[in-house]
């Protein structure tokens, strides 16, 4: 299994002028090669290998016009062209979108193999770079002595804040957690950020709407600065921490919540959440962006690998919220703005997300317990951007909603 350890880091300025030469480097062979290829394929319709990219490199490098390229590391430069041809591979898989140029403004980055950095007694040494590099280390019970890291990103945030981020191959064995022999659904919502089959209520921060206030202030004044100027790059310095006290923040949040659930549960279960589609609603855009589902579900995935856990993922179409947990009649509609109603067979009272998440465990059990699947019956089309579910298998209205 691998995984990686993300800590701060404090180059000095000697240091601070190779790392963003680097970068620039890194972005200028990634900006030419991906247009070359891009030349390539519209106007001769082939497709470029890794091979002839590495070959273009070395054009670029001997043309006689790029001769700074030999000031800095070769190995940040061929991980580039990995990393492009990775995000090719995806593209033309239907897993990503189609790569991008890469810009000056932002996250810049470089990546390091074990023939371009030495690590050391915890001590991490680079390619082309006089002494070691410093960093703070925020695992006390790790020693970094015995870190053997494979690679080695070195990145620099909008804020101005450095980071070394080393990925190691671990042993997964002794990470397993005990069983506990508990199982829950999980129902995420907007009201709430998350409520569970056993009735608990996991409130929404809403970071973002916190430190909206601060963040238009501090874009105002950005705005009212003349481009260019020192001024506006100081201005725009406390624009970019805002914003990164927002993501950690809620970095934080989820990171705390899913842990949680990992530890004290053996399965957990969840909706399959068009969040590309949802985001489409205007309304409520910018809330669903700011409750991070997409970034929850990924952390479920990764940790519950590697504690020993199981995460079932249920189908989007499947009825959850409509559906009487206690007999299982299927209402006509149930309305966004209906919180609370009334089963019209059994007459049993409904929290509408708990029945949800009640209904999404009875789901993840039969999956378990089987190997049954939830499916759409229907049209798989996508009806809408908000969250919707399946249109009624039999007639029934709640009997009390408000």
């Amino acid at each position: 299994m691998r995984t990686a350890y993300k800590v701060r880091a404090y180059p000095t300025p000697e240091q601070a002028a190779v790392l963003n030469r680097t970068f620039g480097c890194v972005r200028l062979v990634w900006n030419r090669v991906l247009a070359w290829r891009h030349q390539r394929y519209h106007r001769e319709g082939v497709k470029t290998s890794y091979a002839q990219t590495d070959r273009y490199l070395t054009e670029l490098k001997r043309g006689g016009e790029h001769d700074f390229l030999y000031e800095v590391s070769s190995v940040p430069l061929q991980q580039a062209l990995r990393h492009q041809y990775t995000a090719f591979a995806n593209f033309f898989a239907g897993r990503a979108k189609y790569p991008r140029f890469k810009s000056r403004h932002g996250r810049q980055s470089a990546t390091y193999t074990r023939s371009a950095f030495r690590w050391k007694d915890g001590r991490l040494h680079l390619g082309k770079m006089e002494g070691p590099l410093e960093f703070v280390w925020s695992w006390p019970g790790i020693d970094p002595a015995s870190v053997e890291a494979t690679t080695v990103t070195i990145s620099r945030a909008p804020d101005g804040r450095w980071y070394i981020s080393l990925s190691v191959e671990a042993d997964d064995k002794g990470m397993r957690l005990p069983s506990t022999g508990e199982a829950v659904g999980v129902d995420l919502g907007v009201r709430d950020f998350a409520v569970t089959s056993a009735g608990e209520r996991i409130a929404n921060p809403r970071h973002l709407e916190r430190k909206a206030r601060n963040l238009a202030r501090y874009q105002r004044r950005m705005a009212r600065k003349q481009l260019g100027s020192a001024n506006r790059a100081k201005a725009k310095l406390k624009v970019a921490r805002a914003h990164t006290k927002v993501r950690d923040a809620r970095a934080d949040f989820l990171h705390k919540t899913s842990t949680r659930l990992v530890r004290d549960n053996d399965v957990i279960v969840i909706e399959d959440l068009a969040v590309t589609n949802m985001v489409r609603n205007r309304s409520l855009a910018r809330v669903i962006s700011d409750c991070g589902w997409g970034e929850f579900r990924r952390q479920l995935e990764y940790k519950t690998a590697a504690y020993g856990r199981r995460l079932i993922v249920i189908d989007r179409w499947y009825p959850s919220s409509k559906t009487c947990s206690c007999c299982g009649h299927l209402l006509v509609e149930l309305k966004l703005g209906v919180r609370h109603w009334r089963c019209p067979a059994c007459r049993t009272w409904h929290d509408r997300d708990v029945n949800a998440a009640k209904n999404i465990l009875a789901a993840g059990r039969a999956v378990t317990a089987c190997g049954a699947d939830v499916r759409h019956s229907g049209s798989p089309r996508v009806r809408s951007a908000v969250k919707q579910e399946t249109r009624p298998a039999r007639a029934g209205t709640p009997a009390l909603a408000f």
